[in-house]
């Protein structure tokens, strides 16, 4: 049931990060230019908290901000077979364009607020079983 609940809740956010960025002229400017990057960390942690259901809370928030801050910091390396597959859209979903500082931030954020969220599931007995 866990694990349904995580795949749930992926799709959810999944969606809402690719509304962010289509309709994000209809956003207020703050949740346009950062909802994206903390959505997409947020998939990350729940895409652990499935993966590794039976870990805990602290271990999906130290891997998440492991892989976040990898795949930005990755973006530091620009050699041309790499932008080549930042150039397709899947590609620059996953690994991103350039290293900026304040996705690092934007990624803290999103992972935090889906631990909290996690946590909140947890306490209410909806991710008991």
């Amino acid at each position: 049931m866990k694990r349904i609940m995580y795949l749930i809740t992926i799709v959810i956010v999944i969606l809402l990060g690719l509304a962010s960025r289509k309709y994000g002229q209809f956003l207020p400017i703050f949740i346009a230019e950062n909802a994206g990057d903390a959505l997409w960390a947020m998939m990350v942690y729940f895409g652990f908290r499935l993966l590794l259901v039976r870990k805990s809370i602290l271990t999906a928030i130290g891997l998440s901000l492991l892989f976040s801050f990898g795949i930005e910091f990755s973006q530091l390396y620009q050699a041309g077979w790499i932008n080549e597959i930042r150039g397709t859209m899947l590609g620059a979903l996953v690994l991103g364009k350039g290293f900026l500082v304040v996705d690092l931030y934007r990624y803290t954020a999103g992972i935090l607020i889906g631990s909290f969220l996690d946590k909140m599931a947890h306490n209410a007995q909806i991710l008991k079983k």
